[in-house]
C-alpha cells in the first residue's frame, strides 16, 4: 500500500477524542496505537485485541508519527 492510501487510513473527527487523529473514524486514536506499541504491545497483539483493526492501520499509525515527527505531514 503506498504512503497516500495508507495515510487516508487517519481521519480527524472534533467529535471524537477531541479531534485528535484516529484510524478510520473509529475511536481509537493514534497516539494509543503508539504508545501500545512503544509499551511492547505487538502488532499481532493490537490485531487480536481490536477485531475490525488491520495491519495497515498500524502501519499508517506508525507512518503518520514518522512523518509529523519529520515534519513532512501535510494535514
Amino acid at each position: 500500500m503506498n504512503k497516500k492510501a495508507l495515510l487516508q487510513r487517519i481521519t480527524v473527527n472534533p467529535e471524537i477524542f477531541g479531534g485528535k487523529p484516529i484510524i478510520r473514524g473509529r475511536r481509537l486514536a493514534v497516539e494509543h496505537v503508539l504508545g501500545m506499541l512503544e509499551a511492547g504491545d505487538t502488532s499481532e497483539s493490537l490485531l487480536k485485541a481490536y477485531p475490525w483493526l488491520e495491519k495497515e492501520d498500524i502501519d499508517a499509525c506508525i507512518l503518520f508519527d514518522k512523518e509529523l515527527k519529520g515534519k513532512e505531514l501535510q494535514v
